[in-house]
């Protein structure tokens, strides 16, 4: 096995096992440019692109336009020059036992040129076949099938009723969950943007989700928000939410009003350092709300009666949203039972964390 492991381009044919044999290498550098770095990467991956971008289109155009011959020419000269500041850059500190795992877009010349000056100092390079293409391919297919191993203890309620507040509550009581909210980096309502935070590719997205389903485990149940289709701009994946729709059990968590007030005042206190931003945010409601409603939410907010603001959008706009799409999503929600939350703070949520612990 050592031997195989020591040559200069180690063929790992299958992308299961290569994902699964990520942790022993010391490294994993990423050859592709870093505009399809940005999209999606393998988990703990670094970026040394041999080609960035601009060269990339540069090497495509002259491919097209002009020879083959001459494309590779003009790449192989940008390539080595890449790969010697990559080296004088980041190799000098790695020891001979140093094993990085290389990849591209298909296990191509890109991994391979990097991989091959990486052997020929004397490191144990590996090179990934199929390259990032091939682990995508493992990405989707598990995205299908991870799903239907998990038995899903669906969170469902009214906005601002603290149901991301008790996912985290379970987590610090040893629960496992999905928090797809977080991994989305969204909310998942018009005004769910998180400050400074943009939301990651779909590819990234499903990765992070891939990478969350498989360090869960299938015997023991999985506590998930009651999330729509879509978070912000990423799309949850169909089989992940027919899993949780048809045979997911369900707990309705239920909060007071004016508790829920206080939640979202709290959530989104954010938006009164930028009330324009949020003005412009709700834009997106008039087909549903009107222009009329709308102004008068602009109009309060730019009043600062946020509590004023925040109760009238939860009757107006997402308690109905909310009944609707829980009687079209989830049939059996009617003889679900319900956990009464007495506000958001952290001893209420793990007082119902411990309820809802107890009762499943």
């Amino acid at each position: 096995m050592d031997e195989f492991l020591i040559a200069m381009s180690l063929t790992i044919v299958e992308a299961r096992e290569a994902a699964d044999r990520l942790g022993e290498f010391d490294s994993v550098i990423d050859a592709r440019s870093p505009g399809e770095f940005a999209e999606d990467y393998l988990p703990g991956a670094l970026n040394w692109p041999v080609l960035d971008d601009g060269e990339r289109r540069l090497v495509g155009t002259l491919y097209k336009q002009v020879s083959a011959l001459h494309a590779r020419k003009v790449g192989a000269a940008l390539v080595a020059r890449n790969v010697a500041r990559h080296i004088e850059q980041a190799v000098s500190d790695k020891p001979r036992e140093w094993r990085p795992l290389v990849y591209c877009w298909r296990g191509g010349q890109r991994s391979g040129s990097l991989a091959w000056f990486l052997s020929q100092i004397g490191f144990r390079t590996s090179q990934l076949a199929g390259g990032y293409k091939a682990f995508r391919n493992l990405v989707r297919e598990d995205l299908e099938r991870l799903p239907e191993t998990f038995g899903f203890h669906v969170l469902a309620g009214r906005t601002g009723s603290g149901k991301t507040r008790l996912l985290q509550a379970l987590r610090q009581q040893g629960a496992q969950v999905l928090d797809l909210e977080a991994l989305a980096c969204h909310r998942g309502s018009v005004l769910g943007g998180l400050p400074g935070q943009p939301q990651p590719p779909q590819k990234r997205f499903d990765t992070l989700l891939w990478q969350a389903l498989r360090a869960l485990d299938p015997a023991r149940p999985v506590f998930v928000e009651s999330e729509s289709q879509k978070v912000g701009s990423v799309r949850v994946p169909d089989a992940l939410i027919l899993r949780m729709r048809e045979h997911g059990r369900c707990t309705v968590v239920e909060m007071s009003e004016a508790a829920r007030v206080e939640l979202l005042l709290q959530e989104y206190g954010f938006f009164a350092a930028d009330t324009e931003r949020f003005c412009r945010l709700i834009d997106g409601l008039v087909e549903l709300r009107g222009h009329e409603t709308v102004q008068r939410w602009q109009r309060m907010a730019r009043a600062g009666a946020w509590a004023e603001v925040f109760a009238e959008m939860m009757r107006e706009h997402y308690d109905p949203l909310y009944l609707r799409s829980m009687d079209r999503n989830f049939r059996h929600l009617a003889q679900a039972p319900s956990l009464a939350v007495r506000d958001g703070g952290e001893a209420s949520m793990q007082d119902a964390a411990r309820e809802l612990l107890q009762a499943s």
